[in-house]
Protein backbone atom coordinates (compact mmCIF):
# COMPACT_ATOMS: atom_id res chain seq x y z
CA UNK A 1 0.00 0.00 0.00
CA UNK A 2 3.32 2.14 0.65
CA UNK A 3 4.18 1.62 -2.91
CA UNK A 4 1.03 2.81 -4.43
CA UNK A 5 0.59 5.68 -1.99
CA UNK A 6 4.00 7.18 -3.71
CA UNK A 7 2.97 5.84 -6.88
CA UNK A 8 -0.13 8.17 -6.68
CA UNK A 9 1.92 11.15 -5.09
CA UNK A 10 4.80 11.04 -8.08
CA UNK A 11 2.06 11.02 -10.59
CA UNK A 12 0.25 13.73 -8.70
CA UNK A 13 3.74 15.53 -8.95
CA UNK A 14 4.26 14.82 -12.76
CA UNK A 15 0.54 16.32 -14.03
CA UNK A 16 1.35 19.59 -11.85
CA UNK A 17 4.92 19.66 -13.32
CA UNK A 18 3.09 19.23 -16.70
CA UNK A 19 0.31 21.42 -16.10
CA UNK A 20 0.81 23.32 -19.64
CA UNK A 21 1.50 20.08 -21.65
CA UNK A 22 -1.26 18.35 -20.44
CA UNK A 23 -3.65 21.15 -20.46
CA UNK A 24 -5.29 20.63 -17.01
CA UNK A 25 -4.62 23.19 -14.25
CA UNK A 26 -2.41 22.63 -11.62
CA UNK A 27 -5.22 22.69 -9.01
CA UNK A 28 -6.99 19.48 -9.85
CA UNK A 29 -3.91 17.22 -9.93
CA UNK A 30 -3.41 18.42 -6.67
CA UNK A 31 -6.51 17.60 -4.65
CA UNK A 32 -6.95 14.55 -6.63
CA UNK A 33 -3.55 13.32 -4.96
CA UNK A 34 -4.55 14.68 -1.75
CA UNK A 35 -7.98 12.61 -1.40
CA UNK A 36 -6.64 9.20 -2.95
CA UNK A 37 -3.44 9.60 -0.57
CA UNK A 38 -5.29 9.58 2.43
CA UNK A 39 -8.11 6.99 0.77
CA UNK A 40 -5.33 4.45 0.34
CA UNK A 41 -4.16 5.34 3.87
CA UNK A 42 -7.81 4.53 5.30
CA UNK A 43 -7.85 1.62 3.21
CA UNK A 44 -4.62 0.42 4.36
CA UNK A 45 -3.98 1.58 8.07
CA UNK A 46 -4.08 -2.32 9.19
CA UNK A 47 -0.88 -3.26 7.32
CA UNK A 48 1.50 0.03 7.77
CA UNK A 49 4.12 -1.36 10.15
CA UNK A 50 4.65 2.86 11.42
CA UNK A 51 3.09 6.19 12.09
CA UNK A 52 4.94 9.25 12.13
CA UNK A 53 3.43 11.75 15.47
CA UNK A 54 3.54 15.11 14.00
CA UNK A 55 3.20 16.96 17.20
CA UNK A 56 6.14 15.19 19.09
CA UNK A 57 7.95 14.96 15.19
CA UNK A 58 8.83 11.32 15.99
CA UNK A 59 7.92 7.94 14.58
CA UNK A 60 4.76 6.44 17.27
CA UNK A 61 5.83 3.31 19.40
CA UNK A 62 4.41 -0.06 19.37
CA UNK A 63 1.61 1.42 16.00
CA UNK A 64 1.70 -2.08 15.05
CA UNK A 65 0.36 -3.91 17.97
CA UNK A 66 -2.74 -1.57 18.58
CA UNK A 67 -6.22 -2.44 17.67
CA UNK A 68 -7.88 -1.18 14.50
CA UNK A 69 -10.11 1.29 15.72
CA UNK A 70 -7.22 2.85 17.22
CA UNK A 71 -5.42 3.03 14.27
CA UNK A 72 -8.50 4.75 12.92
CA UNK A 73 -8.82 7.32 15.29
CA UNK A 74 -5.00 7.83 15.18
CA UNK A 75 -5.33 8.44 11.38
CA UNK A 76 -8.76 10.47 11.83
CA UNK A 77 -6.73 12.84 14.33
CA UNK A 78 -3.40 12.98 12.16
CA UNK A 79 -5.88 14.24 9.44
CA UNK A 80 -7.73 16.88 11.78
CA UNK A 81 -4.12 17.84 12.81
CA UNK A 82 -2.56 18.56 9.84
CA UNK A 83 -6.00 19.81 8.32
CA UNK A 84 -5.70 22.24 11.07
CA UNK A 85 -1.87 23.27 10.52
CA UNK A 86 -2.55 23.59 6.46
CA UNK A 87 -5.74 25.70 7.15
CA UNK A 88 -3.65 28.03 9.65
CA UNK A 89 -1.75 28.79 6.77
CA UNK A 90 -4.04 28.97 4.04
CA UNK A 91 -6.04 31.46 6.32
CA UNK A 92 -3.31 34.01 6.96
CA UNK A 93 -2.62 33.80 3.25
CA UNK A 94 -6.04 34.59 2.56
CA UNK A 95 -5.74 37.59 5.17
CA UNK A 96 -2.79 38.88 3.62
CA UNK A 97 -4.20 38.21 0.27
CA UNK A 98 -7.02 40.31 0.95
CA UNK A 99 -4.52 42.94 2.86
CA UNK A 100 -2.80 43.48 0.07
CA UNK A 101 -6.23 43.54 -2.59
CA UNK A 102 -7.52 46.47 -0.44
CA UNK A 103 -4.35 48.17 -1.00
CA UNK A 104 -4.82 47.92 -4.72
CA UNK A 105 -8.49 48.70 -4.49
CA UNK A 106 -7.71 52.34 -3.28
CA UNK A 107 -4.80 52.38 -5.88
CA UNK A 108 -2.23 52.23 -2.71
CA UNK A 109 0.43 50.88 -4.96
CA UNK A 110 0.61 53.70 -6.76
CA UNK A 111 2.87 55.16 -3.80
CA UNK A 112 4.91 52.50 -4.30
CA UNK A 113 5.80 53.37 -8.06
CA UNK A 114 6.26 56.75 -7.59
CA UNK A 115 9.13 55.80 -5.71
CA UNK A 116 10.45 53.69 -8.18
CA UNK A 117 12.06 56.98 -10.48
CA UNK A 118 13.87 54.66 -12.35
CA UNK A 119 12.82 52.37 -15.58
CA UNK A 120 15.79 50.32 -15.61
CA UNK A 121 14.90 46.79 -15.54
CA UNK A 122 18.30 45.82 -13.95
CA UNK A 123 18.03 48.11 -11.30
CA UNK A 124 14.53 47.29 -10.54
CA UNK A 125 15.48 44.21 -10.03
CA UNK A 126 17.60 45.30 -7.81
CA UNK A 127 15.01 47.27 -5.85
CA UNK A 128 12.54 44.16 -5.92
CA UNK A 129 15.25 41.67 -4.27
CA UNK A 130 16.44 43.87 -1.48
CA UNK A 131 12.89 44.34 -0.82
CA UNK A 132 11.82 40.54 -0.93
CA UNK A 133 15.51 39.87 1.61
CA UNK A 134 14.14 42.31 3.73
CA UNK A 135 10.72 41.92 4.14
CA UNK A 136 10.69 38.24 4.27
CA UNK A 137 12.81 38.80 7.47
CA UNK A 138 10.01 40.77 9.30
CA UNK A 139 6.81 39.61 7.86
CA UNK A 140 8.05 35.66 6.74
CA UNK A 141 8.71 34.92 3.08
CA UNK A 142 5.42 33.80 2.29
CA UNK A 143 3.66 37.02 2.61
CA UNK A 144 6.45 38.84 1.13
CA UNK A 145 6.20 36.97 -2.35
CA UNK A 146 2.40 37.83 -2.25
CA UNK A 147 3.04 41.27 -1.56
CA UNK A 148 6.17 42.13 -3.98
CA UNK A 149 4.31 40.27 -6.92
CA UNK A 150 1.19 42.07 -5.89
CA UNK A 151 3.18 44.94 -6.27
CA UNK A 152 5.18 43.83 -9.79
CA UNK A 153 2.04 42.79 -11.61
CA UNK A 154 1.25 46.73 -11.16
CA UNK A 155 4.40 47.97 -12.14
CA UNK A 156 5.61 45.34 -14.61
CA UNK A 157 2.45 44.85 -17.37
CA UNK A 158 4.45 42.25 -19.71
CA UNK A 159 3.93 38.84 -18.04
CA UNK A 160 6.86 37.64 -19.87
CA UNK A 161 8.92 40.19 -18.21
CA UNK A 162 7.34 39.80 -15.52
CA UNK A 163 7.54 35.78 -14.67
CA UNK A 164 11.51 36.33 -14.20
CA UNK A 165 11.21 39.04 -11.86
CA UNK A 166 9.01 36.96 -9.71
CA UNK A 167 11.71 34.08 -10.15
CA UNK A 168 14.74 36.14 -8.91
CA UNK A 169 11.93 37.43 -5.98
CA UNK A 170 11.56 33.86 -4.65
CA UNK A 171 14.99 33.57 -4.37
CA UNK A 172 15.85 36.79 -2.39
CA UNK A 173 12.53 35.84 0.04
CA UNK A 174 13.53 32.37 0.56
CA UNK A 175 17.18 33.56 1.38
CA UNK A 176 15.50 36.12 3.43
CA UNK A 177 13.58 33.90 5.50
CA UNK A 178 16.64 32.04 6.98
CA UNK A 179 18.24 34.14 8.81
CA UNK A 180 15.10 35.58 11.27
CA UNK A 181 13.17 33.20 13.48
CA UNK A 182 10.21 34.87 11.87
CA UNK A 183 11.00 34.43 8.05
CA UNK A 184 10.23 30.53 7.47
CA UNK A 185 8.27 27.80 8.56
CA UNK A 186 11.26 25.91 9.14
CA UNK A 187 13.19 28.31 10.68
CA UNK A 188 10.49 29.04 13.12
CA UNK A 189 9.81 25.53 13.68
CA UNK A 190 14.05 25.22 14.85
CA UNK A 191 13.46 28.50 16.90
CA UNK A 192 10.11 27.05 18.99
CA UNK A 193 11.64 23.54 19.35
CA UNK A 194 14.86 25.34 21.06
CA UNK A 195 17.48 24.84 18.92
CA UNK A 196 18.26 28.18 18.06
CA UNK A 197 18.38 31.16 19.51
CA UNK A 198 17.83 34.68 17.65
CA UNK A 199 21.44 36.35 18.20
CA UNK A 200 22.81 33.31 16.75
CA UNK A 201 20.79 32.55 14.04
CA UNK A 202 21.52 36.25 12.57
CA UNK A 203 25.06 35.67 13.71
CA UNK A 204 25.62 33.03 11.86
CA UNK A 205 23.17 32.94 8.94
CA UNK A 206 23.41 36.51 7.56
CA UNK A 207 25.84 37.14 5.68
CA UNK A 208 25.48 33.46 3.73
CA UNK A 209 21.60 34.39 3.35
CA UNK A 210 22.79 38.00 1.84
CA UNK A 211 25.11 36.32 -0.56
CA UNK A 212 22.29 33.73 -1.65
CA UNK A 213 20.33 36.62 -3.04
CA UNK A 214 22.88 38.82 -3.98
CA UNK A 215 24.99 36.77 -6.28
CA UNK A 216 21.88 35.60 -8.22
CA UNK A 217 20.69 38.75 -8.43
CA UNK A 218 23.55 40.42 -9.61
CA UNK A 219 24.49 37.57 -12.41
CA UNK A 220 20.36 37.41 -13.57
CA UNK A 221 21.18 41.77 -14.05
CA UNK A 222 23.33 40.67 -16.82
CA UNK A 223 20.87 38.48 -18.47
CA UNK A 224 19.02 39.50 -21.80
CA UNK A 225 15.69 39.21 -19.15
CA UNK A 226 17.19 42.40 -17.50
CA UNK A 227 18.96 44.38 -20.36
CA UNK A 228 16.77 48.11 -21.21
CA UNK A 229 13.92 49.36 -19.84
CA UNK A 230 10.27 48.80 -18.89
CA UNK A 231 7.74 50.08 -21.26
CA UNK A 232 5.08 51.52 -18.58
CA UNK A 233 1.74 51.91 -20.07
CA UNK A 234 1.03 56.15 -19.96
CA UNK A 235 -2.83 55.41 -19.63
CA UNK A 236 -2.75 53.60 -16.34
CA UNK A 237 0.07 56.60 -15.03
CA UNK A 238 -3.16 59.46 -16.35
CA UNK A 239 -5.47 57.35 -14.12
CA UNK A 240 -6.87 59.49 -11.22
CA UNK A 241 -5.15 58.46 -7.97
CA UNK A 242 -7.32 57.64 -4.79
CA UNK A 243 -6.55 60.70 -2.21
CA UNK A 244 -6.68 57.95 0.26
CA UNK A 245 -3.66 55.82 -1.79
CA UNK A 246 -0.79 56.48 0.87
CA UNK A 247 -2.42 56.07 3.68
CA UNK A 248 -3.86 52.84 2.98
CA UNK A 249 -0.54 51.74 1.87
CA UNK A 250 0.67 52.35 5.25
CA UNK A 251 -1.80 51.36 6.85
CA UNK A 252 -2.17 47.67 4.82
CA UNK A 253 1.78 47.02 4.86
CA UNK A 254 2.04 47.94 8.82
CA UNK A 255 -0.75 45.88 9.67
CA UNK A 256 0.83 42.81 8.00
CA UNK A 257 4.53 43.94 9.31
CA UNK A 258 2.13 44.00 12.97
CA UNK A 259 1.77 40.00 12.65
CA UNK A 260 4.88 39.15 14.14
CA UNK A 261 4.63 41.72 16.96
CA UNK A 262 1.17 40.21 17.74
CA UNK A 263 2.61 36.56 17.64
CA UNK A 264 5.52 37.52 19.83
CA UNK A 265 3.24 39.08 22.56
CA UNK A 266 0.59 36.44 22.57
CA UNK A 267 2.15 33.57 21.23
CA UNK A 268 -0.94 32.70 19.42
CA UNK A 269 -0.48 31.52 15.76
CA UNK A 270 0.39 34.29 12.85
CA UNK A 271 -3.07 33.74 11.13
CA UNK A 272 -4.69 35.20 14.11
CA UNK A 273 -3.20 38.16 14.08
CA UNK A 274 -3.65 38.38 10.70
CA UNK A 275 -7.35 38.68 11.04
CA UNK A 276 -7.20 41.08 13.66
CA UNK A 277 -4.79 43.39 10.54
CA UNK A 278 -7.22 42.18 7.90
CA UNK A 279 -9.97 43.67 10.31
CA UNK A 280 -8.65 47.07 11.08
CA UNK A 281 -7.70 47.61 7.51
CA UNK A 282 -11.47 46.63 6.89
CA UNK A 283 -12.76 49.25 9.40
CA UNK A 284 -10.53 52.66 7.31
CA UNK A 285 -11.47 50.67 4.44
CA UNK A 286 -15.47 51.13 4.69
CA UNK A 287 -14.72 54.33 6.36
CA UNK A 288 -12.60 55.93 3.54
CA UNK A 289 -15.32 54.57 0.89
CA UNK A 290 -17.79 55.77 2.39
CA UNK A 291 -16.66 59.45 2.33
CA UNK A 292 -15.42 59.00 -1.17
CA UNK A 293 -18.84 57.66 -2.80
CA UNK A 294 -20.92 59.93 -0.74
CA UNK A 295 -19.53 63.23 -1.91
CA UNK A 296 -21.31 63.52 -5.12
CA UNK A 297 -22.10 62.55 -8.49
CA UNK A 298 -18.71 63.77 -9.48
CA UNK A 299 -16.74 60.50 -8.32
CA UNK A 300 -19.18 58.27 -10.23
CA UNK A 301 -16.67 57.61 -13.11
CA UNK A 302 -14.98 54.96 -11.00
CA UNK A 303 -16.14 51.29 -11.69
CA UNK A 304 -19.13 49.05 -11.26
CA UNK A 305 -17.23 47.20 -8.87
CA UNK A 306 -15.99 49.77 -6.83
CA UNK A 307 -19.85 51.49 -7.10
CA UNK A 308 -21.70 48.35 -6.09
CA UNK A 309 -19.32 46.93 -3.38
CA UNK A 310 -17.77 47.12 -0.46
CA UNK A 311 -13.91 47.47 -0.66
CA UNK A 312 -13.88 44.36 1.41
CA UNK A 313 -16.23 42.59 -0.84
CA UNK A 314 -14.44 43.67 -3.81
CA UNK A 315 -10.87 42.55 -2.36
CA UNK A 316 -12.17 38.77 -1.37
CA UNK A 317 -14.09 38.51 -5.02
CA UNK A 318 -10.16 39.33 -6.88
CA UNK A 319 -8.38 36.81 -4.41
CA UNK A 320 -6.96 33.61 -6.61
CA UNK A 321 -8.47 30.72 -4.71
CA UNK A 322 -7.76 28.37 -6.86
CA UNK A 323 -3.74 28.93 -5.46
CA UNK A 324 -5.35 28.66 -2.20
CA UNK A 325 -6.86 25.48 -3.14
CA UNK A 326 -3.84 23.72 -5.12
CA UNK A 327 -1.50 24.89 -1.83
CA UNK A 328 -3.98 22.98 0.19
CA UNK A 329 -3.84 20.14 -2.13
CA UNK A 330 -0.25 19.73 -2.15
CA UNK A 331 0.34 20.47 1.88
CA UNK A 332 -2.56 17.75 2.26
CA UNK A 333 -0.50 15.25 0.49
CA UNK A 334 2.87 15.59 1.60
CA UNK A 335 1.34 15.15 5.17
CA UNK A 336 0.32 11.43 4.23
CA UNK A 337 3.70 10.42 3.46
CA UNK A 338 4.52 12.59 6.27
CA UNK A 339 2.37 10.53 8.71
CA UNK A 340 3.34 6.97 7.38
CA UNK A 341 6.78 7.96 8.29
CA UNK A 342 7.92 7.75 4.61
CA UNK A 343 9.46 11.16 4.48
CA UNK A 344 10.94 10.40 8.12
CA UNK A 345 12.40 7.31 6.41
CA UNK A 346 14.08 9.63 3.48
CA UNK A 347 15.57 12.07 6.13
CA UNK A 348 16.90 8.91 8.15
CA UNK A 349 18.15 6.80 5.15
CA UNK A 350 20.36 9.99 4.69
CA UNK A 351 21.62 9.50 7.92
CA UNK A 352 22.28 5.60 7.59
CA UNK A 353 24.04 5.47 4.28
CA UNK A 354 26.42 8.89 5.63
CA UNK A 355 29.23 6.87 7.51
CA UNK A 356 30.83 8.52 10.94
CA UNK A 357 27.23 10.58 11.27
CA UNK A 358 26.69 8.97 14.47
CA UNK A 359 30.08 10.06 15.76
CA UNK A 360 30.46 13.93 17.07
CA UNK A 361 30.01 16.23 14.34
CA UNK A 362 32.54 18.48 13.24
CA UNK A 363 33.66 21.18 11.15
CA UNK A 364 33.02 20.29 7.16
CA UNK A 365 33.38 16.44 5.82
CA UNK A 366 30.19 14.06 6.39
CA UNK A 367 27.72 16.35 8.59
CA UNK A 368 27.89 19.18 5.96
CA UNK A 369 27.32 17.09 2.90
CA UNK A 370 24.25 15.34 4.34
CA UNK A 371 22.96 18.89 5.14
CA UNK A 372 23.40 19.49 1.64
CA UNK A 373 21.68 17.01 0.88
CA UNK A 374 18.71 18.10 2.63
CA UNK A 375 18.67 21.27 1.19
CA UNK A 376 18.60 19.54 -2.21
CA UNK A 377 15.99 17.18 -0.84
CA UNK A 378 13.87 20.02 0.12
CA UNK A 379 13.57 20.97 -3.47
CA UNK A 380 11.45 18.06 -4.07
CA UNK A 381 9.82 17.54 -0.84
CA UNK A 382 7.87 19.66 1.46
CA UNK A 383 11.25 21.36 3.88
CA UNK A 384 8.51 20.78 6.63
CA UNK A 385 8.61 17.26 7.02
CA UNK A 386 12.19 16.95 6.39
CA UNK A 387 13.19 19.54 9.17
CA UNK A 388 10.76 17.70 11.17
CA UNK A 389 12.27 14.70 10.70
CA UNK A 390 16.13 16.31 11.59
CA UNK A 391 14.76 17.15 14.62
CA UNK A 392 14.47 13.69 15.66
CA UNK A 393 17.58 12.44 14.23
CA UNK A 394 19.92 14.71 15.74
CA UNK A 395 20.65 15.33 19.65
CA UNK A 396 22.95 18.27 18.91
CA UNK A 397 22.64 21.22 21.97
CA UNK A 398 21.06 24.72 21.64
CA UNK A 399 23.08 27.13 18.94
CA UNK A 400 24.90 24.20 17.69
CA UNK A 401 26.07 25.10 14.06
CA UNK A 402 24.56 22.13 12.81
CA UNK A 403 21.04 23.54 12.93
CA UNK A 404 21.92 26.95 12.07
CA UNK A 405 22.99 25.03 8.61
CA UNK A 406 20.02 23.18 9.23
CA UNK A 407 17.95 26.52 8.75
CA UNK A 408 19.98 27.76 6.12
CA UNK A 409 19.97 24.71 3.53
CA UNK A 410 15.96 23.87 4.34
CA UNK A 411 15.25 27.69 4.09
CA UNK A 412 17.01 28.15 0.95
CA UNK A 413 17.29 24.87 -0.95
CA UNK A 414 13.27 24.88 -1.91
CA UNK A 415 14.55 27.99 -4.41
CA UNK A 416 16.11 25.27 -6.86
CA UNK A 417 11.99 24.09 -7.68
CA UNK A 418 9.17 26.32 -8.04
CA UNK A 419 7.01 24.04 -5.50
CA UNK A 420 10.50 23.50 -3.32
CA UNK A 421 8.95 26.35 -1.21
CA UNK A 422 5.85 27.87 0.09
CA UNK A 423 6.65 30.90 -1.57
CA UNK A 424 7.97 29.33 -5.09
CA UNK A 425 4.12 27.48 -4.66
CA UNK A 426 1.84 31.27 -4.07
CA UNK A 427 4.31 33.17 -6.79
CA UNK A 428 3.23 29.86 -9.17
CA UNK A 429 -0.37 30.45 -8.42
CA UNK A 430 -0.60 34.27 -8.83
CA UNK A 431 2.08 34.20 -12.13
CA UNK A 432 0.81 30.85 -13.79
CA UNK A 433 4.88 30.24 -13.86
CA UNK A 434 5.53 26.83 -15.34
CA UNK A 435 7.30 24.36 -13.92
CA UNK A 436 9.76 23.52 -16.41
CA UNK A 437 9.86 27.25 -17.76
CA UNK A 438 11.35 28.14 -13.92
CA UNK A 439 14.11 24.76 -13.54
CA UNK A 440 15.32 25.90 -17.67
CA UNK A 441 15.68 29.68 -16.44
CA UNK A 442 15.72 30.26 -12.85
CA UNK A 443 16.86 27.18 -10.82
CA UNK A 444 20.34 27.43 -11.94
CA UNK A 445 20.49 30.87 -10.13
CA UNK A 446 19.11 29.04 -7.27
CA UNK A 447 21.95 26.72 -6.87
CA UNK A 448 24.46 29.42 -7.47
CA UNK A 449 23.12 31.26 -4.38
CA UNK A 450 22.85 28.10 -2.11
CA UNK A 451 26.12 26.70 -3.31
CA UNK A 452 27.87 30.43 -2.57
CA UNK A 453 25.81 30.94 0.83
CA UNK A 454 27.05 27.32 2.42
CA UNK A 455 30.49 28.26 1.38
CA UNK A 456 30.28 31.44 2.88
CA UNK A 457 28.26 29.21 6.27
CA UNK A 458 31.78 27.09 6.41
CA UNK A 459 33.19 30.27 6.98
CA UNK A 460 31.18 32.54 9.56
CA UNK A 461 30.60 29.46 11.71
CA UNK A 462 33.80 29.13 13.02
CA UNK A 463 33.59 33.38 14.23
CA UNK A 464 31.31 31.47 17.13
Amino acid sequence: MEVAIILVFVMGYLAITLEHSIKIDKLIPALVMMAICWALVALGIESFPQWFDSSKHALLEGFGGLPSEEKMHLMEETLLHHLGKTSEILVFLLGAMTIVEIIDYFDGFSTIKDFIKTKKKSKILWIFAILAFILSAIIDNLTATIVLISILQKIVKDKNVRIWFAGLIIIAANAGGAWSPIGDVTTTMLWIGKKVTTGHLVGYLLLPSFLCMAVPTFIASFLPAFKGDLDLEEEVEKKKKSKFSATMLYLGLGAIVFVPIFKMITHLPPYVGMMLSLGIVAIFAEVYSSSKFSMSEIDSEESDAHAHHSPVHHSLSKIELPSILFFLGILMAVAALESLGILFGFAQSLQDTMPQLGTELHSGGVSDLVVLLLGVGSAVIDNVPLVAASLGMFSEPLDHELWHFIAFSAGTGGSMLIIGSAAGVVAMGMEKIDFFWYLKKIAWLAFVGFIVGSIAFMFTRTLF
